[in-house]
């Protein structure tokens, strides 16, 4: 929650939102260990591919703010995107508001780090 009350991002209206919703969620949050957190659920450093209303499908890295560069496919935990995808998991389907207005995302896919990096040495 610190990170969040510190983003200098503050003064964005959709970041607002999205960080006022963030809030109300984590109330209702409760702390797992990583070895009982399911693999599908969306954290730090996840890798997720998602589909919109816009019929698009991309892949992201969710990090944090300091490694974010959407270059890369690497995106802030602190984004409106990272934010909206935090604690969901495959299969998932939510709807956002983004700058440009609300916005069905649905999660197609979500890898963790490790299995990711398990992978690409093979």
């Amino acid at each position: 929650m610190r990170a969040i009350s510190i983003s200098t991002n503050n003064g964005d209206k959709t970041y607002k939102s999205s960080l006022d919703k963030l809030r109300v969620e984590l109330k209702s949050a409760s702390m797992v260990d990583t070895d009982d957190m399911p693999t599908d659920v969306i954290r730090f450093n996840s890798f997720v591919t998602i589909y919109t209303s816009f019929n698009v499908e991309r892949s992201y890295q969710i990090v944090v703010p300091e490694k974010s560069n959407i270059l890369h496919n690497r995106i802030s935990i602190l984004s409106p995107m990272g934010l909206a995808l935090l604690g969901y998991a495959k299969g998932d389907s939510i709807v956002w508001q983004f700058p440009s207005g609300a916005n069905e995302i649905k999660i197609i896919d979500v890898i963790q780090q490790e299995i990711q990096l398990k992978k690409e040495t093979i």
